[in-house]
């Protein structure tokens, strides 16, 4: 059996008096009364010092123009030597394209602009075979005027001695057989003289025919050479594209960037046009802020921005410049635009996207990618800054 301890009573305070009670009241009072002042006092320097010369939202992403890769001609891919996420450089090789075609197309251009060119150099020639025959015609001219003339003479000379014998025979001085004789030379005579005179016409025709041709023919080599003739220009510029068709079997990387969206695999057949990849260059990303329109009365052109991303923290700031303000808002672009004409609708405050570029030292030492959230503040008291005038 313990030993049982006494028991000690336990002091009671005694209780307040009311006067004790509301000075406590006081006291807090007067506690709650200076943590507001200082509360109002601290928001107010904190307003003339920064709230009134900056603007920031959280409503702000990383973009980036991306190149979209796509084939300039149709023709089945052989090799893919990039992945999704590798960075590349520009001139990179990102899809090679079976060239069976465009090799093919090539060698036919370069024949079809080979034959181009000496129908060209034979045309020419064909002009100095052209002027030979006209000479030659002129010749044929004077040979038949010679002729004619030859015959006009045994003509006259067949005339008058038909015309003697005819009078002789009246007086019987002649015999018929001679009248006859006479006659069948006259008749010869003038045949022949009629067979000149065509002659002559027909000399004369082939050479205007000759001519012709010699000015049809200097009219298609007339002001130009063998490089600037039409035929032969034409012939050059579809191997021009028969060469840039070839070119083109290697798409190569116009940007330096991080390969994205891949979407094309070997022995598939690609189509002009088609997208099979993107390039983000990001090392050139910027920032789209989305200021409420309330906030963007001061701002301008290249006022300073500081930045921070999500991604690494406050720890991280960014440094960028405004550069331009969107021509519209993010609704007034939408696909489904709002309807505020029918009369029962709620004023929503719109945002006006702010592009802001970055620092390209800061992105490299810390980099970034498109879509990424960030938090913009913008300077509106910086000096620097443009003004929509200018």
């Amino acid at each position: 059996m313990t030993n049982a301890q006494p028991l000690r009573p336990v002091p009671v305070e005694p209780p307040r008096s009311a006067p004790d009670r509301h000075l406590l009241r006081r006291r807090l009072l007067a506690g709650i009364a200076a943590i507001v002042l200082a509360a109002a006092v601290g928001y107010g320097g904190w307003y003339m010092l920064v709230g009134a010369t900056h603007v920031s939202t959280d409503n702000a992403y990383v973009g980036a123009d991306s190149a979209q890769i796509t084939p300039l001609i149709s023709a089945p891919v052989k090799a893919v030597p990039v992945s999704d996420t590798q960075r590349v450089v520009r001139g990179d090789v990102l899809v090679e394209l079976d060239d069976a075609d465009t090799r093919i197309a090539l060698a036919r251009a370069e024949a079809e602009w080979q034959q181009a060119r000496r129908q060209f150099e034979r045309t020419v020639a064909t002009s100095a075979a052209l002027a030979g025959q006209v000479a030659a015609r002129e010749a044929e001219i004077e040979r038949a005027r010679a002729q004619l003339v030859v015959a006009q003479a045994n003509f006259d000379k067949a005339k008058i001695d038909l015309e003697r014998r005819r009078n002789l025979a009246k007086g019987g001085a002649v015999s018929a057989e001679e009248l006859t004789t006479a006659t069948n030379a006259f008749t010869a005579a003038q045949a022949n003289l009629t067979l000149a005179r065509a002659g002559v016409t027909q000399a004369e025709a082939a050479l205007a025919a000759a001519k012709g041709e010699l000015s049809a023919n200097e009219a298609l080599v007339a002001g130009s050479t063998v490089d600037t003739d039409p035929a032969v220009a034409a012939a050059r510029a579809r191997l021009d594209q028969a060469r840039l068709d070839q070119e083109r079997t290697l798409i190569r990387a116009p940007v330096d960037g991080i390969v994205t969206r891949r979407q094309v695999q070997v022995g598939q057949r690609v189509a002009a046009g088609a997208p099979v990849m993107t390039i983000v260059p990001v090392d050139q990303l910027y920032v789209d802020a989305n200021f409420k329109e309330g906030q963007l009365t001061k701002v301008r052109v290249g006022q300073k921005v500081t930045l921070v991303s999500d991604l690494y923290g406050p720890d991280v700031v960014y440094h960028g410049r405004v550069t331009g303000l969107a021509g519209g808002t993010g609704a007034a672009f939408a696909l489904i635009p709002a309807q505020n004409a029918t009369g029962n609708w709620i004023k929503v405050v719109q945002r006006l996207p702010v592009r802001v570029t970055l620092d390209p030292d800061e992105l490299k030492a810390h980099p970034l990618r498109v879509g990424l959230s960030m938090d913009a503040e913008i300077d509106l008291s910086d000096a620097d800054s443009l003004s929509d005038a200018d």
